[in-house]
């Protein structure tokens, strides 16, 4: 069933390890959801599911979904699945948020973007298609963000 308005969105902190705002990231989600549904391609899963579940889980639950999933070894920073469930590794986006010189709620909220944008029906398997998705993420991660 294909829905006109957007679905809701519910963000669960599921680890232990890494401090998270878990108010703040409901807040930024429904903003950022809102503004993905408007750029959401016709064949989108974003369109058939009700409710979006953004899981904050731990780098061991991250890389035992990544390994399942995409027959990878390790934690990933974020897997979206094509029913609304959205994982980001706390842990992950920590360390990468050191790396890049960000901070960890910039890092988990271009990650939560970054899952939307594909439920929204976007890729980045070719370049084309990231230099796409990256341009659209970096617009409405900016829009997001002041809305807070």
């Amino acid at each position: 069933m294909r829905h006109r308005l957007p679905p809701s969105i519910e963000v669960r902190n599921l680890q232990r390890t890494v401090r998270i705002s878990s108010r703040r990231l409901q807040r930024f989600a429904e903003i950022a959801c809102a503004l993905v549904w408007k750029h959401k391609r016709p064949e989108a899963e974003m369109a058939s599911v009700a409710k979006i579940s953004v899981l904050i889980a731990s780098d061991r639950r991250m890389a035992a979904l990544h390994k399942e999933f995409c027959g990878l070894a390790g934690p990933t920073d974020v897997l979206t699945f094509q029913h609304g469930e959205i994982v980001i590794s706390a842990e992950t986006a920590a360390r990468q948020a050191r790396i890049f010189h960000s901070s960890l709620t910039a890092e988990i909220q271009l990650y939560l973007l970054h899952g939307l944008l594909h439920l929204a029906g976007f890729g980045d398997v070719t370049a084309q298609q990231r230099q796409q998705m990256q341009r659209l993420q970096n617009k409405l991660l900016a829009t997001a963000v002041h809305g807070l």
